[in-house]
């Protein structure tokens, strides 16, 4: 069943079509996040495991990897209304492809069972978030409103530590971090069936679903990498 405040906007639809179409749309995020991930994933193995790693942390190389990623965000988010399907599923896929070569640093950093470990830790609260998300009856959008404006003030606190370098401010930082990103994987995902219940067509929809898959991507890893911070074990 879908909640009140969904109603509204499919009164045109039975309630067994507009759950069915909204399964699909779900599943199409989700399974473009998961790919994402795992070519993440991958990347990062191969980059802390072979010669690259040299090649891409050792060299000027390592600043372009750092801006790359901002870079196809924005140019995702200011195109999004104006880029085909097929280029923006192509720009997703090399923004992914892209973290998973930054991302090499952290297997040189910590343990690879450490890694694994934040990794299933933050897969399993990102499950059992998104399905509250999914679920909860309650409106979560003022909860939003506070997680967006905490991680904004996450970000200013990041900027101030890089002078300060104080451990205990970075330990905030980071609990703050996995508290904030894990709740805003509820509110994306009840925002996102807000949104493909508004009815906005089959194309936009094809969009959103990868744009959706973007910001959930972005919540996991962003909870992932301060979960790492909080309980990561560093190599010696």
């Amino acid at each position: 069943m879908t909640e009140p405040f969904f109603r509204s906007h499919v009164a045109g639809l039975d309630g067994v079509t507009f759950d069915a179409g909204l399964r699909s749309f779900m599943q199409r995020i989700f399974s473009y996040m998961g790919g994402g991930l795992a070519l993440t994933g991958v990347l990062a193995w191969i980059v802390a495991n072979t010669a690259l790693a040299g090649i891409l942390f050792g060299s000027p190389l390592k600043y372009v990897l750092m801006l790359a990623p901002l870079g196809f965000i924005m140019v995702m988010s200011f195109r999004m209304n104006t880029i085909t399907v097929s280029g923006l599923r192509s720009l997703f896929w090399l923004f992914c492809g892209t973290m998973g070569l930054s991302m090499g640093s952290i297997f040189l950093y910590y343990t690879q069972t450490s890694v694994a470990r934040a990794f299933f830790i933050t897969a399993g609260t990102f499950g059992a978030m998104s399905l509250w998300g999914y679920t909860t009856k309650k409106n979560l959008a003022d909860m939003g409103s506070l997680l967006i404006m905490g991680a904004v003030g996450i970000f200013i606190a990041m900027l101030v530590n890089m002078f300060l370098a104080s451990s205990t401010l970075q330990w905030v930082i980071s609990v703050m971090g996995v508290g904030i990103f894990t709740g805003l994987t509820a509110w994306d995902v009840q925002r996102l069936k807000q949104t493909y219940a508004e009815g906005v067509g089959a194309e936009s929809n094809d969009k959103l679903a990868i744009f959706g898959a973007l910001t959930l991507y972005l919540n996991f890893i962003n909870a992932f990498q301060f979960l790492l911070q909080l309980m990561g074990d560093r190599r010696s």
